[in-house]
């Protein structure tokens, strides 16, 4: 039973409006909430805050974030079946839920909030990468939101967290890790879903820092990295060397190896080879 609200339990919500979770949109359910209202607590204290969700679903995570003292929650839910539940909870929260029926891709949520803004999402695995890709890259800094707390797949979690020399490390790490702190703060197993997914999941925590952590052309710094890890076996002169004519001395005058690989480099040096680069 809920231990967080006076609502009913989650199972007997997707029993009531028949909310079984659809592999199309990417859909597994957490069904605990006093394990949603842990994940809430991630996101610091939300009570001067408004706070943008990205698939609620049943609202499992929402009524998290609401019992926590979220000042409001935008919630962008794109399956039409999720929107009688939500409705229930934004009853239960009068004035504090706003729930918008579409794409979270294609929705500017920006004209809906009041800052300070944090985004608290447990992502559709299908989008949840490329909604992060766009956080950490829009044209100005610092960006919207104060923090992130984000659920992924434990694998991409790890991308994000990932430090030089580790299979993982690649163009989100750096991407993530140039402009703000990030660290994995909890640990899901398969079985904590409804229905359980083939991998563990793990919730990403990232603050965003004031500025970068080094100078560098943002645009630049994404060509170059994306580039970088795109051959990431060959190395490096051999795979930046549609970006500048003379990469060569650009990678030595970086203080980078031409014969180094891409999981080798620290981000100060992609940052310092981003701003030869941007000389050409």
């Amino acid at each position: 039973m809920s231990t967080i609200d006076t609502l009913p339990s989650l199972r007997q919500v997707i029993t009531d409006h028949d909310l079984q979770a659809r592999k199309s949109l990417g859909q597994n359910f957490l069904l605990d909430l006093n394990l949603t209202a842990k994940i809430a607590r991630q996101a610091g204290d939300l009570t001067e805050c408004d706070v943008l969700e990205i698939g609620p679903g049943p609202g499992g995570l929402t009524r998290g974030l609401l019992s926590e003292g979220a000042r409001r929650v935008l919630a962008i839910e794109k399956d039409t079946r999720c929107l009688p539940a939500l409705d229930q909870i934004a009853q239960a929260y009068p004035e504090r839920l706003q729930v918008i029926s579409g794409d979270a891709l294609e929705i500017n949520p920006l004209e809906h909030l009041t800052p300070p803004i944090r985004v608290a999402a447990n992502l559709p695995y299908n989008i949840g990468t490329e909604l992060l890709v766009r956080w950490l890259t829009p044209p100005d800094w610092p960006p919207f939101w104060q923090s992130l707390t984000l659920m992924f797949q434990r694998e991409v979690a790890q991308r994000i967290v990932a430090t030089p020399g580790s299979k993982a490390y690649g163009r989100l790490a750096l991407l993530a890790q140039w402009r703000a702190d990030a660290k994995i703060v909890i640990n899901l197993p398969p079985e904590a879903f409804t229905p359980p997914p083939k991998v563990s999941s793990a919730v990403v925590h990232l603050t965003a820092l004031p500025e970068p952590r080094f100078p560098a052309d943002a645009a630049i710094l994404s060509r170059t990295v994306a580039a970088a890890f795109n051959q990431r076996r060959k190395m490096l002169r051999a795979a930046l060397k549609g970006t500048a004519p003379d990469i060569e001395d650009r990678l030595i005058a970086a203080g980078i190896k031409p014969t180094d690989r891409a999981e080798q480099i620290p981000l100060e040096a992609f940052c310092a080879l981003a701003r030869e680069i941007a000389k050409t």
